[in-house]
């Protein structure tokens, strides 16, 4: 891709993440429930005391004058402050962020390595049993809600087993020094592999609810593209010249047809990052999702669409990603 044409595809983004703001603000504007109200609660403040917390929040002023001054502030950064925090909201989602982003990197690394060798498998051996399981099990993953098969697995590993953590990212008195506010990572720079085997218990079960259901698709994605490439008449060629079946299907057949995988596991990584809040409350993970699950019932504006656009822009960055990966996997692809 020559630069002026990957400067041509970055202008294209601009239109859709416009697009996006609109539609995060006017969602957020439009539903019920004043802020003022549900931050006083019962108090007992008078309506003077309620319109000047109101001007001090910026919602007594027309919608079109705050979308002006939302968009504007977004493009410097600047989302203002939380409503119930009182700081700024850049500080409050940077704070929550690598929690969501290690849940979200550990469920990658999970479906990928269940999902590459049972879609390799599947599709050398067509077919057979272990075939039409792995298609039944994928099915099941794609179509099982995260929030159920998350709650299966407490109840199993963590009532009944007692192997596992229910909730938090590490366990009271294993904290180590936030030095990139990765609990894993941290752990290991400290050198405690008794926290990082902690951190790693903790953060099992979400990551497998989510990975799971990624690596049923990609399962099916890897599957189809297998036999496809195993038709192929370079893969005919290479049995033919006395190549062996593993080195055939894993040198000739994979490569290819991971094209089509690595395409979509980009694309639902962005999927993955934003679609986890519900993941995240159910087993209490103290990420970004589940910051802004409560954010929505507090009527919590700014940090709404900030954290809203935030998951817009990953998701629409990753898909450009994936259009470049694509590209540069198969030359033949001129984007």
């Amino acid at each position: 891709m020559t630069p002026l044409r990957l400067l041509e595809r970055l202008l294209q983004l601009v239109p859709v993440l416009l697009g996006i703001s609109v539609i995060v603000f006017a969602m957020m504007a439009l539903t019920p429930g004043d802020p003022v109200q549900i931050m006083l609660g019962d108090s007992l403040a008078n309506e003077a005391q309620k319109e000047s917390l109101r001007r001090d929040m910026g919602l007594d002023l027309p919608v079109m004058e705050r979308f002006v001054r939302f968009l504007g502030n977004a493009v410097t950064g600047n989302f203002g402050l939380s409503f119930f925090h009182r700081r700024p909201v850049g500080e409050i989602i940077l704070e929550r962020l690598p929690a969501t982003i290690e849940l979200t990197l550990v469920s990658l690394v999970i479906a990928i390595l269940v999902a590459i060798p049972l879609g390799v498998i599947a599709a050398v051996r067509r077919d057979s049993l272990l075939d039409r399981l792995a298609t039944v099990g994928s099915m099941l993953g794609v179509s099982m809600p995260g929030f159920w098969f998350g709650i299966l697995l407490i109840l199993l590993f963590a009532v009944q087993l007692h192997w596992l953590p229910v909730s938090g990212r590490i366990g009271f008195g294993q904290e180590v020094p936030a030095v990139t506010r990765f609990v894993l990572v941290d752990a290991l720079i400290a050198g405690r592999l008794d926290s990082f085997l902690d951190a790693l218990r903790h953060i099992l079960l979400p990551a497998v609810t989510l990975g799971l259901g990624m690596a049923a698709l990609l399962m099916r994605v890897t599957r189809t593209a297998m036999v496809e490439a195993l038709a192929q008449d370079y893969v005919v060629f290479a049995e033919a010249k006395g190549l062996s079946r593993a080195r055939v299907i894993g040198r000739h057949a994979l490569k290819n047809a991971l094209i089509p995988t690595v395409t979509v596991a980009a694309i639902e990584t962005g999927s993955l990052l934003g679609g986890n809040m519900i993941v995240e409350t159910v087993f209490g993970w103290p990420g970004l999702g589940r910051l802004v699950v409560e954010a929505i019932f507090t009527r919590n504006y700014p940090l709404v669409q900030a954290a809203v656009l935030l998951y817009a822009v990953t998701y629409v960055l990753l898909n450009f990603v994936a259009d470049l990966l694509y590209s540069v996997l198969n030359p033949k692809v001129r984007l």
